[in-house]
């Protein structure tokens, strides 16, 4: 099976403009291709993995990736899917989180000489003439096609900013430097993002003529892509600092039954036929496919050692009620306890595991918390600094599946 027809295989094509002409370039390794990322935070989460998964299959096949953070686009904001504006990061942060993603993108692509490139849109776009802007490239889009897309129908209820509008405009731009520069013949991207991506395939054949050869593809991002973005948002970072390689690994060991094998397939380099035989498991089996989900994306961001780390904390949680040296834990100083105690909301929350009193308060009344094993139903209640004696720490258990090592040294 060739590299396309795996693409399809692993439910990754959801729409293309010529089927023939991709399926030859991508087959070939021909394609010079481009997928954005916008650098408004230090870095990468889940919600990014599927197409970071996507460039590193691609270049083993012997194309060529481009990863593209929108430094300049990332000034104005897109407005897919989004209700507010986004805040207006300075180019130093900017620049920062470029190095970071870059960083976590070297685990996934080669950026050795000539294998692949990242750029970031800032160094065309902040130069742009905007009277030259409107009479070479806008008069090239359609406002009644514009208003069209989804991406802009959804937002004009609750009012659509100029800002925003000039998003299509600014984006297919990007597309067409890109042919120019770098000889990329293909762009990817999640089917929110369809119409600026044709926008930028048009553009192209406006000003280049009709023989320009550039073409898209999406992801099947909206439903099982998209929502594991949405659901990591804040939560689930491919930085080990952010989000550590246990907690990586619960992740996607808790994923949903119907969805384990759809992870598997588009996430994973397991060989099709293995997964294939794994398509009637059910109940334990389903069980047994998590972690061979969790623990192969593991070793994807983490490694193959932190990956067996994560794995025996696993189990070990589970067998012997949470007591495991690579379970994720909170050092806790002398500071944090009065009089000799803490109370048990304060420590949910210097412990990461809620984000204020409030939702540790409703957690507890919810009967959610639990502390060495006994359940702990009154908000008030404290831990003492004589809990710590016997071990150096205490085991907190959150809902069913989240356990968190307190360590304190009296």
């Amino acid at each position: 099976m060739q590299i396309y027809e795996e693409l399809v295989a692993r439910g990754l094509i959801a729409q293309v403009t010529n089927e023939e002409e991709i399926k030859n370039l991508i087959n070939n390794g021909k394609a010079t291709f481009y997928i954005g990322f916008d650098p408004t935070a230090d870095s990468l989460h889940v919600g990014h993995f599927m197409a970071l998964c996507l460039m590193k299959r691609l270049q083993m096949a012997g194309n060529k990736p481009i990863a593209l953070v929108g430094g300049g686009t990332g000034m104005i904001g897109d407005p897919s899917g989004r209700s507010d504006l986004r805040q207006v990061l300075t180019v130093e942060t900017i620049q920062h989180n470029v190095e970071c993603f870059k960083k976590q993108m070297s685990r996934f692509i080669d950026f050795g000489e000539g294998k692949a490139l990242l750029v970031d849109n800032k160094d065309w776009l902040l130069d742009l003439n905007y009277i030259e802007l409107l009479r070479e490239v806008g008069a090239c889009f359609s406002v009644n096609n514009m208003l069209r897309a989804e991406c802009y129908k959804q937002r004009m209820e609750k009012g659509l900013s100029f800002l925003e509008f000039n998003y299509m405009i600014m984006q297919s731009y990007d597309f067409y430097h890109l042919f120019q520069e770098y000889g990329c013949n293909m762009q990817f991207g999640g089917d929110d993002q369809w119409s600026n991506m044709l926008g930028g395939t048009e553009l192209i054949r406006r000003k280049l003529g009709k023989d320009a050869h550039a073409m898209t593809i999406t992801l099947l991002l909206n439903s099982e892509g998209k929502k594991m973005g949405k659901t990591a948002k804040g939560a689930v970072w491919l930085d080990p600092e952010k989000t550590s390689p246990y907690e990586f690994f619960q992740y996607w060991r808790n994923v949903d039954d119907a969805d384990v094998l759809k992870c598997i397939r588009m996430l994973t380099f397991l060989p099709l036929e293995e997964i294939d035989k794994m398509n009637d498991w059910e109940g334990s089996q389903l069980n047994r496919a998590k972690e061979i989900l969790a623990y192969e994306l593991t070793t994807l961001v983490h490694g193959k050692e932190e990956a067996d780390k994560a794995m025996a904390a696993a189990k070990a949680i589970f067998v012997s009620g949470g007591d495991s040296e690579n379970m994720p834990s909170t050092q806790l100083e002398a500071a944090d306890f009065t009089d000799g105690a803490i109370g048990v909301l304060h420590l949910m929350v210097r412990c990461g595991l809620c984000k204020s009193n409030g939702e540790a308060r409703r957690l507890v009344e919810q009967g959610g918390v639990s502390i060495n094993d006994s359940k702990v139903t009154d908000p008030k209640a404290t831990v003492s600094t004589s809990d710590f004696a016997e071990k150096g720490y205490v085991v907190i258990k959150k809902g069913k599946k989240v356990f968190h090592k307190a360590i304190f040294n009296a």
